[in-house]
């Protein structure tokens, strides 16, 4: 069918029209909990606010004393894309999503995959890959229409990403993809998880963030209690090549990059397998920590950004 010109002129005002919709939506006036602010200008004097505080990534639930995080429709301005586009969400709605979280591992994760740790983890990295995709796709999306560009959070989510292919690649070489109903099962549900991140972010990222919380304290526990139960196996074997490249001997940048709130940089040990899944185990503490803080007031900051100072002995 020949498209004529006056089809394409339709189109175009059909996209401006349901753009100035969607602006209005979500404009100030019609979400009256989100106060929007200037923020100041940061002062090389005033003290850095970092995310993390308090928080031990050893115990994902955990969380800094109120008076550091208050929450999302406060009086902290817009910092995040919570603050931005997002409602609190209640008590009630985050027990829901663990109790979700935790019937759905039961369901399937402990049933499918019973007695199998390397498919179990092959399909957790799968899954857990996709909420960053459905996150960079909606901040993509307000910076294409011109409703929101802040680009420290495209880039967060991204190395988030990059974090979980790489611990999926490290399962593939252990064997995790090798059966194709594991493959089929694991990437199916990654579809759909994708779907109902992208509508929930859209909705309302602070639900999505809530909710991929969950699942990262998930993942830790998985792994937690994998070490525990298989330290000394682990040991006698070495690490994957993709491990080392990862976390030893590659371009470090993006490993720094999806660790908020701390200048120290973590260089983990990589002698043999424990190490890797030790390595593993704290990445998703880190998501954790990340995904908690997002549902708040805080702006996250990462190792590279201008707060952090460069230590005088890094370029040797």
């Amino acid at each position: 069918m020949m498209i004529r010109p006056q089809h394409y002129l339709t189109c175009l005002a059909i996209l401006l029209v349901g753009e100035a919709n969607l602006a209005d939506a979500f404009s100030p006036q019609r979400r009256p909990n989100v106060i929007v602010k200037q923020q100041p200008a940061a002062s090389s004097t005033l003290p850095i606010r970092m995310v993390g505080a308090g928080i031990d990534p050893t115990s994902p639930g955990s969380s800094t004393p109120p008076e550091q995080k208050p929450t999302v429709g406060g009086t902290g301005g817009i910092t995040n894309p919570s603050t931005r586009f997002g409602d609190p969400v209640s008590d009630e709605m985050k027990e829901f999503n663990k109790g979700a979280v935790g019937f759905l591992k039961r369901a399937i994760f402990d049933t499918l995959f019973f007695g199998r740790d390397f498919p179990r983890f092959y399909a957790l990295e799968t899954i857990a890959r996709v909420p960053y995709f459905s996150y960079t796709a909606a901040l993509h999306f307000y910076e294409t229409i011109g409703m929101w560009r802040k680009a420290k959070y495209l880039k967060i989510h991204f190395a988030e990403d990059w974090n979980e292919m790489h611990h999926l690649m490290i399962m593939e070489s252990l064997g995790g993809a090798d059966r194709w109903f594991d493959r089929f099962v694991a990437q199916h549900i990654g579809i759909g998880y994708y779907l109902l991140a992208l509508g929930l972010y859209f909705w309302n990222p602070t639900m999505a963030y809530n909710l991929n919380q969950y699942i990262e304290e998930h993942a830790f526990l998985t792994y937690d209690q994998f070490l525990k139960e298989n330290e000394e196996k682990l040991k006698a074997q070495p690490a994957p090549q993709v491990a080392l490249d990862y976390y030893r001997d590659g371009d470090l940048y993006m490993f720094d990059e999806f660790q908020t709130g701390s200048c120290e940089v973590r260089r983990p040990k990589m002698d043999n397998l424990y190490d890797v899944f030790v390595a593993i185990r704290d990445d998703e503490a880190e998501h954790v920590k990340t995904m908690e803080a997002l549902q708040t007031e805080t702006e996250l900051s990462t190792s590279h950004d201008d707060s952090c100072e460069v230590p005088e002995d890094m370029f040797g």
